[in-house]
């Protein structure tokens, strides 16, 4: 924990002589996105409680997939409850919880994501102008969620 960028212990911890004002707080803790708070310090002893975030994403990246046989195109959609592909092709839609994606890769070499649902179907998705980074991107993003809940982080409930 720190207060105005001065290391002060770890929780919980009691912290001596600060003057009242306004002071800058930063707690971080393993697995958790860290909290940067502003607090108004007053005179006596205060309990100051600190939440960390829980896991939020709203991710969306407009696709293409490619089929055997020509292709559609749609969006990911992704959210601590899951990732869903959106389309106007009825038996390529689909919906699963992150922890089920058996595989979840980007493929530079192909420009590709490349999806494996445990127990269905596997899908690769392409970036209808043929860009790789935005791939990543999305891919990035959802995997470190995908890593937070797996180590019990709780989702957001909004």
């Amino acid at each position: 924990m720190f207060l105005d960028r001065q290391f002060i212990g770890t929780a919980p911890v009691t912290a001596e002589g600060v003057k009242p004002g306004t002071h800058q707080l930063n707690v971080s803790a393993e697995g958790f996105e860290g909290v940067a708070r502003t607090i108004d310090v007053e005179p006596g002893p205060r309990d100051l409680a600190i939440r960390f975030r829980e896991v939020r994403l709203n991710a969306t990246i407009a696709v293409v997939h490619k089929h055997r046989v020509g292709s559609c195109t749609g969006e990911l959609v992704a959210t601590p409850q899951g990732l869903r592909y959106n389309t106007d092709d009825k038996d390529d839609r689909f919906t699963a919880a992150l922890g089920d994606l058996e595989s979840f890769v980007v493929d530079y070499q192909d420009k590709n994501l490349k999806i494996k649902i445990r127990k269905g179907k596997q899908y690769n998705f392409t970036d209808p102008d043929g860009n790789a980074d935005r791939l990543f991107v999305f891919q990035r993003d959802v995997d470190k969620v995908r890593q937070r809940l797996s180590k019990g982080d709780s989702p957001a409930s909004n």
